[in-house]
């Protein structure tokens, strides 16, 4: 809430560095996967791309028209994707700062976004109470949205094989859905 991003050594459980540069709320943050940058989505509409030794912002990707409430890395590093309450999401560029695509199929606020384990696939949670699976390459949703969740949906992970995706939700429940068979786990 102090718009201030820190980090933390997990080892000392010292504080290491501060990040300065959010004028507003920070709600998400995110490592890219070689640890070198880290990515942060705020109230005030931006994603910051930070350079994690020296503390200087990279990017500030600007283009989302309401709060951005969580943000994610692709498995490359080359892309990142951030969710707004503006019902879009976006892949950007994270060398060129530059939006690759913006997404829209969801009818509320966009709470949490993530990458598959191979780069292929997105999923997306709403606060219309929808798991969404998109194409990166296309954009396109991939398949129907899933529905069973009985408010909104605050987070979503791939499981490192990409087969099943977990869904937490203000419903108090977290779903995990078979992608290939397009069902709740263990029910038929």
């Amino acid at each position: 809430g102090d718009g201030t991003i820190r980090i933390w050594n997990v080892e000392t459980g010292e504080f290491e560095k501060e990040l300065k540069g959010h004028p507003d709320w920070v709600y998400s943050v995110a490592f890219s996967p070689n640890g070198k940058k880290l990515g942060s989505g705020s109230r005030d509409r931006t994603v910051q791309i930070w350079n994690v030794e020296t503390g200087e912002i990279e990017q500030k990707l600007e283009g989302h028209s309401d709060v951005v409430w969580s943000v994610a890395f692709s498995p490359d590093g080359q892309q990142a994707i951030s969710g707004s309450s503006d019902k879009t999401f976006k892949i950007w560029n994270v060398e060129t700062g530059e939006t690759e695509q913006r997404l829209e199929g969801h009818s509320d606020e966009v709470w949490s976004v993530a990458f598959s384990a191979d780069g292929h696939f997105l999923a997306s949670g709403s606060g219309d109470e929808t798991v969404c699976v998109w194409d990166v390459r296309t954009g396109a949703l991939d398949g129907e949205p899933l529905c069973g969740h009985t408010a909104p949906v605050r987070s979503v992970a791939f499981s490192p094989d990409s087969q099943y995706l977990a869904s937490g939700s203000q419903d108090e429940t977290i779903r995990i859905w078979d992608l290939h068979a397009r069902m709740l786990f263990g029910k038929s």
